[in-house]
């Protein structure tokens, strides 16, 4: 699986939109996990949808919330996920099982949580209205940040590259950098505009690869910094960003941005209209802007850690931009041509010898020392793209992919049969009859699962009575008090997924297939007197 072949071939950005992912209910945010092989989507009924993002199909469904889910981050090995609601609650689920390990209990709403990057003891959750919290799950434990100023606590807060150090941003644009282990001040420096005049702190993203980080702010300008001269410079320093780029013509405000995989790009998503823009990092050029369906909003961007692709959410679908695949045969055959017409070919003297006598010594001896060496087909290269920069090997214990098993609807009780001994099952005694029967039925029901810990986190003057901004979103109140579900105009889709009875597992309210059934029964005498009233007429 050559990874890195495609970054050596032209430009490494989406152009053209490449299908949705329809999630069944109405898609709030995503997030890939380090190797881009599975996608997690929060929706607006709680639950967490993970998808296999090389087949496109749904490989998990967790029920996870009750209320919309705003936040998602995936654990470095891809074993665990952190999810956060707009009821204030914060989980941390099992991947493989499915289970809720633990719960934090939040008196504000949740704007984003956040797993160290190498340590998955640790997590960052930046709370409306309070200075941000790291929780480590351990001991269930937290420690809330200092800020700078206590009367401006809109604070946003984001680990660095390698979770060494943490970045805070607050409404007056002071970036304070704490080191992670004493959440000491080691740097910090103000935004500003063109003037002396400051600026609030949107959102800080940092880069997979490299130093680069970018810094999304209210006067509609994205800033790229380098964090080693943010470092250098210490305390109230002033760093000059490296670039700075915006919307000239529009002024389009900025909802979410991230970087490219390898850091060379950054797409910044339109708050205005489903846009995506594309600028190059290391000009400052913008390359390509993506336009999705007019009317809708953007509500989170992603772009793919290894491929150049970017996923998008609007209107509660998952839509995904990929590259124009070409065909390209020259790839097969360095000197292949297509030709237009028949060309006569001419045909070299040698070019059909046994041995070419047209071959110098030199040459035939080279060869003769290709064949005697030896090829190693055993060992496996680590793959660079898997890989940090500071690490030798692949993760082993990575999850990479999610085991899917095919749910039969209405199994029969027994398709093949009675089994060869039932006969002298049942002319045994009542009492290891009844043993067996008690065996099986212990083998066969799950013991019930174990309820996770909750833990109150208790934030002194911080407001219990705030809303969360996708609640209280102009665009999204719509959305909300739509049902939680399949959008209409896709019902007929949900019959064929493999996937409904798993989806649906756990449901407040009726099942979806349960209610579809009584639809088709109340319909058919419907469509029966169409047809009788037809053949009246003819």
């Amino acid at each position: 699986m050559n990874l890195e072949l495609p970054e050596s071939f032209g430009q490494n950005y989406p152009e053209e939109a490449d299908g949705t992912l329809d999630c069944i209910s109405m898609a709030l945010t995503c997030t890939f996990n380090r190797w881009g092989t599975l996608l997690a989507v929060g929706c607006n009924d709680g639950r967490i949808v993970i998808w296999d993002f090389l087949t496109r199909g749904i490989a998990k469904i967790l029920s996870a919330h009750i209320h919309p889910v705003c936040s998602l981050c995936w654990s470095r090995d891809g074993h665990k996920l952190v999810s956060a609601s707009t009821d204030n609650i914060v989980s941390l689920w099992d991947v493989l099982s499915g289970d809720c390990d633990q719960r934090f209990r939040f008196p504000s709403p949740i704007l984003k949580v956040q797993f160290h990057p190498r340590d998955q003891d640790k997590v960052l959750v930046c709370p409306m209205k309070s200075a941000p919290v790291m929780l480590t799950l351990s001991d269930s434990s937290h420690v809330v940040l200092p800020v700078d100023d206590d009367s401006d606590l809109n604070v946003v807060a984001s680990f660095d590259r390698r979770g060494e150090y943490i970045y805070t941003g607050n409404a007056k644009g002071k970036i304070l950098v704490l080191k992670t282990n004493t959440q000491t001040l080691v740097a910090s420096f103000r935004v500003t505009t063109g003037t002396s005049n400051t600026t609030a702190i949107k959102s800080i993203e940092f880069a997979r690869k490299g130093t680069c980080f970018l810094i999304n702010t209210a006067d509609r300008i994205i800033r790229v910094y380098d964090g080693r001269e943010i470092l250098t410079c210490g305390r109230d320093g002033e760093p000059e960003p490296m670039q700075k780029l915006q919307d000239l013509v529009n002024r389009t405000p900025w909802k979410k941005c991230c970087f490219s995989g390898d850091g060379e790009y950054i797409v910044a998503g339109s708050a205005r209209q489903h846009a995506l823009y594309i600028w190059e990092k290391s000009i400052g050029n913008l390359v390509k802007i993506l336009h999705g369906t007019r009317g809708e909003l953007l509500l989170d961007v992603a772009w793919h850690p290894v491929r150049p692709i970017i996923a998008s959410i609007s209107s509660g679908v998952v839509s995904i931009w990929a590259q124009n695949q070409v065909e390209n045969w020259s790839a097969f055959a360095p000197d292949f041509k297509e030709l237009d017409e028949n060309v006569e070919y001419e045909e070299r003297e040698s070019e059909f010898d046994i041995e070419d006598e047209d071959k110098s010594e030199p040459e035939q001896t080279g060869g003769d020392a290709a064949e005697d060496e030896e090829v190693d087909v055993t060992s496996v290269d680590r793959i660079a793209a898997f890989c940090s920069s500071d690490e030798e090997l692949e993760d082993t214990k990575a999850l990479l992919y999610l085991p899917i098993a095919p749910e039969v609807e209405d199994p029969e009780e027994n398709p093949y049969g009675p089994p060869p001994d039932a006969g002298q099952m049942s002319l045994t005694e009542d009492g290891a009859g009844t043993e067996k029967k008690r065996q099986a039925s212990s083998d066969g029901v799950q013991p019930p699962k174990k309820k996770p810990k909750t833990t109150m986190v208790e934030l002194q003057g911080v407001p219990s009575d705030e809303v969360h901004p996708l609640l209280g979103a102009k665009g999204d109140s719509k959305s909300k008090k739509k049902q939680s579900g399949r959008p209409k105009g896709a019902k007929g889709k949900e019959r064929d997924s493999p996937f409904k009875s798993k989806a649906f597992k756990g449901d407040r309210g009726m099942p979806l297939d349960s209610a579809m059934k009584g639809k088709a029964q109340s319909e058919l005498p419907q469509v029966l007197t169409g047809g009788g009233a037809i053949s009246e007429l003819l």
